[in-house]
């Protein structure tokens, strides 16, 4: 059975990566387009991955099961009210990608009842290794649903939410959560250079014991706690180190930054809707 069709409404990083996961996992080149007004980003997806472009959204999404808004947040006002009376009786999943924008917002810039799923992507998604909440309006059908799944499985893990207002939640998790991860790898890599080790050293050691830490983690069926504790021997070097940290407090400092990022997103989605 054919594949239904996909339009990309801008062709930045992420539907780049998109794309690219797509691609990758199979899916007909024919079946995907993508619209976007800067050239060369149009010339680059039409010979890295064989698909076609486009500078008219409106003609783009004729015939298409599903549309990704890909576009910045500050223009998708602009985007979903073109775009909203093509899309009308046209059958088509919306999709967003568009960080902090609520789906009533853009139901509304929309100008109809349509179906729309709401996705919060990392930027890890860049390097097909990504972590995405999702959350579908009453609207969203079960083949629909399982349509942006599919997307978005295509760069990493998916998780469905059963409130739109837990997405911020997830921003302040896995939203935000690489930049919490590059300062730890950073201020280790200085750590480690401070202590003697040459700083390509230092960094190589960090990146591999990260990307160790988190693998093991994953394919393990212990929690993150056992996991711990484990790789903690009693008088041992490690104990020592965790010791210093949780005096340092680590996790009530860990828990406040987040607490901060979920703040801000819901006030950015404020801010966004107020446009």
């Amino acid at each position: 059975m054919d594949q239904p069709s996909i339009c990309f409404i801008g062709g930045g990083n992420m539907a780049r990566s998109l794309v690219g996961g797509l691609i990758a996992d199979g899916y007909p080149a024919a079946r995907i387009r993508v619209t976007d007004p800067n050239a060369e980003k149009r010339r680059y997806l039409e010979e890295r991955y064989g698909i076609a472009t486009d500078t008219d959204n409106r003609a783009a999404i004729l015939g298409v099961a599903a549309v990704v808004l890909a576009v910045k947040p500050q223009t998708l006002r602009q985007v979903a009210e073109e775009l909203g009376p093509a899309l009308h009786d046209s059958g088509a999943v919306v999709i967003s990608i568009a960080a902090g924008v609520r789906e009533p917002d853009l139901r509304h810039w929309l100008g109809a009842e349509l179906p729309i799923v709401r996705c919060m992507p990392n930027t890890p998604s860049l390097v097909q290794t990504g972590a995405t909440g999702l959350y579908a309006n009453p609207q969203v059908r079960e083949d629909q649903r399982s349509l942006a799944e599919s997307l978005l499985r295509a760069v990493g893990l998916v998780q469905w939410l059963d409130e739109e207002a837990q997405l911020d939640s997830v921003t302040a998790v896995s939203g935000s959560g690489p930049a919490y991860f590059f300062l730890m790898m950073e201020a280790m890599e200085d750590a480690g250079s401070r202590l003697g080790l040459p700083r390509e050293t230092a960094r190589l050691l960090v990146l591999q014991t990260a990307l160790g830490a988190a693998k093991m983690a994953l394919e393990s069926q212990e929690d993150t706690k056992t996991l711990r504790r484990r790789v903690t021997s009693p008088g041992g070097t490690t104990e020592r180190a965790i010791d210093t940290l949780e005096d340092g407090d680590l996790r009530n400092l860990v828990e406040q930054a987040m607490r901060a990022a979920a703040r801000r997103a819901g006030e950015l989605g404020d801010e966004l809707g107020a446009q």
